[in-house]
């Protein structure tokens, strides 16, 4: 039995994706701007979010930019406030994930009307629970800020939120960005495309151990390895590997990857 593609390409039609965010969406920007040059194999139709545009952060200003982004470029915008959810629940968190599914069967609702292909998280800060992840099986992706190749007691090593900190404590001489599936257990979905290597470059006279002391250098040293992680990792692989679904070179089977009908347990290397 040959394996899926996550995508079969048809003629005459883009593979229609959706773009799901909750802050500045500078992911989703790179996204859409790929998909306006010559010969791209995709449209973003839907620009998703789970925060609600008059929703302010800690200084004052606007949280999310979803809706800026959908109406600067023309595309359909929905919402599906997640506080307001638990909120309605007498909730002040949504840290409770028995109530995710509930949250991800209105937001399969909002969505389901625009036809979409794909999905692509992008800075999209909700964990994506089964009645999202099954009715879009395979084809919800994701960029993570870590190597997803490396391993640790049979487990990987760099999963969470906090793995540019882990990876630099870790004495790492290099990070890179990881495109992947989406599944239920969080960054460890197969893995589609590894961006080329960031050097880690610490100041001079720090070491591992003497950031792991210093709270505030350590937190700037993250911060711009991050920021270099985002733009020489994220926004070159990212808007590759949508563009790659869409023209069918991704296939999935049984929880292993091929490119252009080979195996490709690690993705693909940059």
């Amino acid at each position: 039995m040959a394996p899926t593609p996550i995508y079969r390409p048809q003629s005459g039609r883009h593979m229609r994706v959706a773009c799901f965010m909750s802050g500045s969406g500078t992911n989703a920007k790179k996204i859409i701007e790929r998909s306006h040059q010559h010969g791209s194999s995709f449209g973003v139709e839907l620009i998703f979010t789970d925060v609600k545009d008059e929703t302010l952060d800690r200084e004052g200003k606007k949280a999310c930019r979803a809706l800026d982004i959908a109406r600067e470029n023309g595309i359909a915008y929905e919402c599906v406030d997640i506080m307001d959810f638990y909120r309605s629940r007498g909730h002040s968190s949504k840290k409770d994930l028995n109530l995710r599914p509930h949250f991800d069967r209105q937001v399969v609702a909002a969505i389901e009307k625009h036809r979409v292909d794909l999905i692509a998280l992008a800075g999209y800060m909700s964990i994506t629970t089964s009645p999202l992840l099954d009715r879009y099986d395979g084809r919800i992706i994701n960029v993570h800020p870590a190597d997803l190749t490396i391993m640790e007691g049979g487990e990987r090593k760099y999963v969470g939120i906090h793995t540019v900190r882990d990876a630099i404590l870790n004495g790492e001489k290099e990070i890179r960005a990881t495109t992947h599936i989406v599944r239920e257990r969080v960054d460890n979905g197969e893995i589609l495309v590894l961006s080329k290597p960031v050097a880690v470059r610490l100041p001079p006279g720090a070491t591992p151990d003497r950031l792991g002391e210093d709270k505030e250098l350590l937190k700037a040293v993250v911060e711009e390895h991050q920021d270099r992680l985002k733009r020489e990792g994220d926004w070159a692989i990212y808007p590759l590997t949508v563009q790659m679904i869409g023209e069918g070179r991704f296939s999935l089977e049984n929880g292993a990857v091929f490119l252009e009908g080979k195996p490709s347990p690690n993705g693909l290397r940059l």
